[in-house]
């Protein structure tokens, strides 16, 4: 039944690929790139469990055979600390929460017309819920996107906020603890080698002692990094991070940074001597995820203190050899801001919300009221007293990406190129401002070239049960 499904799947790219036993040869390259999108939506929206996943496996195959390969940037990370990559740069590490394939093609296309090669593709925990996107199905998307743009080289998928949830760990820390490794193996089989770690949220602020704040941050942390170190492919140091303070709460200090880090190391020795650990850090300097919605609708204009996350970076590289210092939540600031984050040495910047207003502001006004009555009808218990619909519907309508998945990727073609149009102005002015040009160069030279292969029977096993991620963050 599989074989037979794949020779169907195949025959979608119209001789372009042929598939003899095991082997996937690339006959047309440039009919495979028109072609691809046809497997990618079948990877998405088949209604066929088996159909599904045996298009996601065909994708990364293909891929692979394109020269397209999921990698880490932990190399290039940790080049940066020691000073071996300028910091002229900011990484962005988008998220995409619907139609991914098209903008991640933009994403590939202005990439290659800058020579740009430092950024990164995720997808939170709290995401993968609520936007219906498994990390198989996100990795076809961006892979098969790779193609249809002819990008060749490394790609880098992360699980982003692969964050514990604090009242669910504390009233049963063995189930929550499971779902987390349950996702992480998930994610790695599917390619993501760059993870980032949030067990902030168990950040005890009652205690004065900052050490003993971070007890339950470190010691966690340094549990999930044996567990990935003990799952990562040979070939592969996955890139992890580490965040000290929940996004949307008080700003990092530096004595937290030192307490976090310092007990990591100790941690991280016994759990697993010799291990690898962090690239990177994320801290808190001003911003909250999705912003601050105003009763009128719009965003309240938030200040990052720029140089406390200059600080931050630099005690992260010079006393403990990371990369630097992520800042979250920052895709709602002045488009003026974007252009510190590279001054003021920031080595990544996490954006998506932003992505996603350019969704609901060009897509057709019946399908979003659609979706506004959809609100209304399962969320409304979210809504708070004194917020009025603007506030209520800018603050829970990413919760309906997953419910209207198949009516956004319906949209004409005409409202569809009405959103990338839209998508490629904002994405262009980001890399632009975010010092994306020629930053290739440094990717050749410090990320190796590796190949891991897709594994059929991790695909064959199907999508992970949906978890409830409300509480979670993006």
């Amino acid at each position: 039944m599989s074989q037979e499904k794949l020779t169907e799947l195949i025959a979608l790219l119209e001789g372009s690929v042929q598939l003899e036993g095991e082997v996937i040869t690339i006959i047309n390259e440039q009919v495979l790139r028109d072609k691809i999108e046809r497997l990618v939506r079948k990877a998405v929206l088949d209604e066929d469990d088996l159909t599904r996943m045996l298009a996601r496996y065909l994708v990364r195959r293909i891929a692979a055979e394109d020269s397209v390969h999921p990698n880490s940037i932990h190399d290039l990370y940790l080049a940066r600390g020691r000073g071996d990559v300028p910091n002229t740069f900011t990484v962005p590490a988008i998220n995409l929460r619907s139609l991914t394939f098209y903008a991640a093609r933009i994403i590939f296309t202005i990439a290659q017309q800058m020579n740009a090669g430092a950024f990164i593709f995720e997808i939170a925990r709290s995401e993968t819920g609520y936007t219906d996107q498994r990390p198989s199905e996100y990795a076809a998307n961006i892979l098969g996107a790779a193609v249809a743009a002819g990008y060749k080289g490394p790609v880098f998928l992360q699980g982003d906020h692969y964050q514990i949830s604090g009242s669910r760990y504390q009233a049963d820390p063995e189930p929550e603890i499971q779902a987390l490794k349950d996702l992480t193996r998930e994610a790695l089989q599917a390619g993501f080698f760059n993870i980032d770690v949030d067990a902030s949220t168990l950040v005890d602020l009652s205690v004065e002692d900052v050490v003993q704040q971070q007890v339950l941050n470190s010691q966690l942390t340094a549990y999930f990094t044996k567990f990935i170190r003990d799952l990562e492919p040979e070939q592969v140091t996955v890139s992890i991070g580490g965040e000290i303070g929940e996004v949307g709460e008080e700003n990092s200090t530096e004595e937290e940074l030192r307490a976090y880090l310092d007990s990591l190391a100790v941690d991280l020795e016994e759990t697993a001597p010799g291990a690898i650990g962090l690239s990177k850090i994320s801290v808190l300097t001003g911003t909250s995820h999705g912003g601050i919605v105003l009763p009128d609708g719009s965003i309240k204009k938030v200040a990052v203190d720029f140089d406390l996350l200059q600080h931050l970076g630099k005690v992260a590289r010079e006393s403990y050899g990371l990369g630097g210092a992520v800042q979250h939540g920052a895709s709602t600031l002045p488009e003026s801001a974007f252009s510190k984050f590279p001054e003021y040495d920031t080595l990544e910047v996490h954006l998506a919300t932003n992505f996603q207003n350019i969704l609901y502001d060009n897509m057709p006004e019946a399908l979003r009221d659609e979706i506004y009555a959809y609100l209304d009808e399962n969320h409304s218990h979210e809504r708070k007293e004194d917020q009025t619909d603007e506030q209520f519907y800018y603050k829970t309508r990413k919760r309906a990406l997953g419910a209207f998945k198949k009516s956004i990727w319906g949209m004409s073609a005409e409202q569809i190129e009405k959103v990338k149009n839209a998508w490629e102005i904002q994405f262009k002015d980001l890399f632009d401002r975010l010092g994306m040009a020629d930053t290739r160069p440094y990717v050749d030279e410090h990320i190796k070239s590796v190949h891991v292969p897709a594994r059929l029977e991790h695909y064959l096993q199907g999508d992970v049960e949906a978890e409830d991620t409300s509480d979670l963050a993006d």
